[in-house]
């Protein structure tokens, strides 16, 4: 075969496969209104609190739309100073994302951490507004849980769940009758434009950066809304470090909340916040200035 024809041969077929996976994309881009594609769930269970030696109840919940969500409700072994409900990232379950936040407990603190459906025990297939309806879930379940007004109620969500964090409460009024604080760690206010980012990083993607994110709903960003929040108080922690969701992210969540708000820039890599005891003294000192019982 002459050279030029294998070199034609091997280009066309090059094409294909690129072609290939552009249409590859674009599927997968349309499944659940593109946004299945932020979520990595597991069905297994890795680690129970119970191995940390923490007290905790398995809470079953059933959502608007016949779904069953499971969560960990982790107790203190002293007087319970008011609980965090804990929203995690986009992959595993609970039992891979509590550990980090177990120091909590031991400073008072109940959790409650929640898996979306999909992830875990808990029923379904993942997407932004299936988790949003299961957040809203929870969140019912959390203030039940704190009719007695001494009880404070803090909300941390951490990378997919902080931006879904940033979506549940920039679009519903009236949480600050019970939230004391929210607590968003390596967060994002666009799922577009955390879609076109990631595409541009890619060279197969890079052209499609644009009409590809555009396939991704802005409904459920806060871009534009964060403003909303306040006047519950807001605690953005983003690491300059974060090679998953880059520190701008956290600032134009500072730049665009309103007060009362605080920046604690942190050099862990991404979500790895509470890996330092600095970080976690001035997290704690966040939950109990703006505790109800300070």
């Amino acid at each position: 075969m002459h050279p030029q024809q294998s070199l034609l041969k091997h280009t066309h077929r090059s094409h294909r496969a690129v072609t290939f996976y552009i249409y590859l994309i674009v599927a997968c881009l349309n499944i659940s209104g593109c946004s299945g594609l932020f979520f990595y769930p597991d069905k297994t269970h890795y680690f129970t609190p119970k191995q940390a030696n923490i007290e905790f109840n398995d809470i079953f919940l059933t959502t608007v739309d016949g779904e069953t969500l499971h969560g960990w409700h982790l107790k203190p072994n002293q007087q319970s100073k008011g609980i965090v409900y804990f929203l995690h990232g986009n992959a595993e379950n609970i039992s891979t994302h509590t550990g980090s936040v177990v120091w909590m407990v031991e400073e008072g603190y109940e959790i409650f951490a929640l898996d979306y459906r999909g992830f875990g025990k808990s029923t379904g297939t993942p997407d932004i507004a299936g988790a949003l309806t299961d957040i809203n879930t929870g969140y019912e379940w959390v203030i039940s849980q704190t009719s007695d007004k001494q009880r404070d109620v803090f909300i941390l969500g951490q990378s997919l769940g902080a931006a879904l964090t940033l979506s549940f409460t920039s679009h519903n009024s009236g949480l600050e009758k019970h939230v004391n604080g929210i607590i968003i760690d390596a967060g994002f206010p666009s799922f577009r434009g955390i879609a076109k980012e990631k595409l541009s990083d890619v060279w197969l993607t890079w052209p499609l950066q644009y009409p590809l994110s555009w396939l991704i709903p802005s409904t459920y960003d806060s871009d534009n809304h964060l403003s909303n929040i306040a006047p519950i108080p807001l605690l953005v922690i983003h690491s300059t470090n974060d090679v998953v969701i880059p520190f701008h992210h956290g600032q134009s969540i500072f730049q665009q909340a309103s007060e009362p708000k605080e920046f604690l820039i942190t050099g862990t890599p991404h979500t790895a916040t509470f890996s330092s005891a600095g970080y976690i003294d001035y997290t704690l000192r966040f939950l109990e200035y703006y505790s109800r019982q300070q």
